[in-house]
């Protein structure tokens, strides 16, 4: 199983700002797509994500787990928040490659944003918050 980050790259000059905030949840859950393609001879599947960070924080997101199951694939990406719902975002495009003996078997890809929150020492807290899961289909 290998999971490569291809691209992780802010994509917004100016702050971006949600014209009805009221109705947002935090983390705002990844718009996402997912797609399988052949990679010198390779099935692999190409997970483009757009999340939307905090524009206070300025830690690009990660990946740090990814589970395939039962024909599923769920991924998070992981950033630091302070707790405070943001006024402006930073905007990034997360792109990534997965393959695996199993990978054809993948019908549905789950993603995630999901955030720890900095404790007074200035370590991570032990309860991570995640963002609604976005569902796509695996597309040939």
């Amino acid at each position: 199983m290998t999971l490569k980050v291809v691209q992780n790259k802010k994509i917004n000059c100016e702050d971006f700002k949600f014209k009805d905030p009221q109705n947002l949840t935090f983390p705002i859950p990844p718009l996402a797509s997912a797609n399988f393609y052949d990679n010198k001879g390779v099935k692999t599947l190409k997970i483009c994500a757009t999340l939307y960070i905090n524009a206070v924080e300025s830690e690009k997101p990660t990946v740090d787990t990814a589970i395939e199951k039962d024909g599923t694939f769920t991924i998070y990406f992981d950033y630091i928040w302070d707790k405070v719902s943001p006024d402006t975002y930073d905007v990034y495009y997360v792109e990534t490659d997965y393959t695996s003996e199993t990978v054809g078997d993948i019908t549905e890809v789950i993603s995630y944003l999901q955030y720890t929150v900095p404790t007074v020492g200035g370590g991570l807290g032990d309860d991570p918050k995640l963002s609604r899961g976005t569902k796509t289909s695996a597309g040939a």
